[in-house]
């Protein structure tokens, strides 16, 4: 008996020495099953979340150009990611600025490559995702005003030469994580980055015929409400996904998430009702939208209680910047994306930096918890990312005026809309 003892002694003794041998990156089909859901989830926040967002807040006339400059986003960054974006953005690093090409076409990637606990595919089709939903974010800026044609090209170009780079220094071993920077899951990436752009290529554009003189009534508050419930279902994927586990951090990231874009609903009401005298379901749905920006860069870093800081200020900042000091400075974001993606991702990154809580993830560590240092160092991402897509974006917009002749559509065309003198279409049958 007591030989027998020893030798199952023995044998169980070798069994962690065995799996040192075998390596610490298995498949872990629980972590591999929520991430294939949570690519889904994403997916679905492009083509179908924004689409209505965007659409709906567009102008009856505009309706199905926006939703098809949507699609076409998805559908153009979905292929370029595959060629060529994956390894411009997770190849190999190349002085922390950009990925190699040793992964082009996916090359030395096959159904057994793993990423972590996960299949490579799956990796890259979540953060293709990413990808995808970034720069149709951008066109919410400019909808009404851009030739199809040109957004086809400028949305090619940009993911190929502004994403993937900034994607490459976060999360990719670039520079900026490297620094320590803290963007769970694309405060910086994906918000700032959308928001910068969406801006400056609505400055090159010009303001909409009309803009200020008459009223530009939205198709769809309903639309862009299903579309606002579509996102933020959505986001569950885009915010605990990014943990890339099936784990508690998740399970902490699709709280927070959840909590923050409810009041950023709530503080973005109270804040257009005491202005405005009226709480609008526009509001109520922008707010939304205000706390999931916010709380993304912060998702697998901070707590509840932050997480309800979070999505308060992110409700107040964006109906600010919406209500007010849009109008006073004037510019013409159509449908806000600067307002709402850029200055919400602004906050979220900073807030990252002040309530990071090392009890949630191991090292990560802001300004309350004893790390000041980490407050500068999302602020210089967050001027980083602002001034590289800034000036990035503004040689992209003249390469794809250059390509295509031309950017803006004709005057004719703004004014009769977009629908039927581009597609051919009608959203809404208008009678009088």
């Amino acid at each position: 008996m007591k030989t027998k003892s020893l030798f199952i002694t023995a044998i169980v003794s070798l069994i962690p020495f065995s799996s040192a041998f075998a390596g610490e990156e298995a498949l872990n089909s629980g972590d591999t099953a929520w991430i294939i859901v949570a690519t889904a989830l994403v997916m679905v926040m492009t083509p179908a979340g924004l689409a209505l967002f965007y659409g709906g807040m567009s102008r009856y006339k505009n309706l199905l150009n926006t939703i098809a400059m949507t699609f076409i986003s998805y559908c153009i960054a979905s292929v370029i990611w595959m060629m060529w974006g994956y390894t411009f953005a997770f190849g190999t690093d190349n002085a922390g600025i950009i990925g190699g090409l040793n992964h082009l076409f996916l090359n030395g990637i096959s159904v057994n490559s793993l990423s972590g606990t996960i299949p490579t595919y799956v990796f890259v089709l979540f953060q293709m995702t990413f990808a995808c939903i970034t720069v149709a974010l951008v066109l919410g800026s400019i909808v009404d005003r851009m030739k199809f044609s040109s957004w086809i090209v400028f949305a090619a170009l940009w993911v190929t030469f502004i994403y993937c780079p900034i994607a490459h220094w976060v999360w990719g071993g670039g520079w900026m994580g490297k620094m320590g920077a803290l963007d769970f899951a694309g405060g910086t990436v994906v918000h700032i980055n959308a928001g910068v752009a969406g801006l400056v290529l609505a400055q090159v554009l010009g303001k909409r015929s009309g803009y200020g003189k008459e009223a530009m009534f939205p198709s769809s508050i309903t639309l862009t409400a299903l579309g606002a419930a579509l996102l933020w279902f959505g986001w569950f994927g885009f915010n605990a996904g990014s943990q890339l586990a099936a784990d508690g951090v998740s399970g902490s990231a699709f709280l927070v998430t959840n909590t923050s874009a409810a009041m950023g609903a709530l503080s973005w009401m109270f804040a257009e009702w005491y202005v405005n005298k009226k709480p609008t379901l526009l509001g109520i749905a922008s707010g939304v939208v205000a706390g999931l920006v916010a709380i993304t860069p912060a998702a697998g870093f901070v707590n509840l209680p932050a997480s309800l800081i979070i999505g308060l200020v992110a409700g107040i900042f964006g109906f600010y910047c919406v209500a007010i000091v849009k109008k006073k400075i004037g510019y013409d974001d159509s449908l806000d994306a600067f307002g709402v993606h850029g200055i919400c991702g602004l906050w979220g990154a900073l807030a990252t930096g002040l309530f990071a809580n090392p009890a949630i993830t191991e090292g990560a560590a802001g300004l309350f918890y004893g790390n000041p240092k980490q407050l500068w160092i999302q602020l210089v991402s967050i001027l980083a990312t602002a001034s590289f897509t800034a000036v990035g974006t503004l040689i992209v917009v003249y390469i794809t005026r250059f390509i295509t002749g031309g950017i803006r559509v004709e005057p004719e065309d703004e004014i009769n809309g977009l629908d039927s003198s581009l597609h051919g279409e009608r959203g809404f049958e208008i009678t009088f």
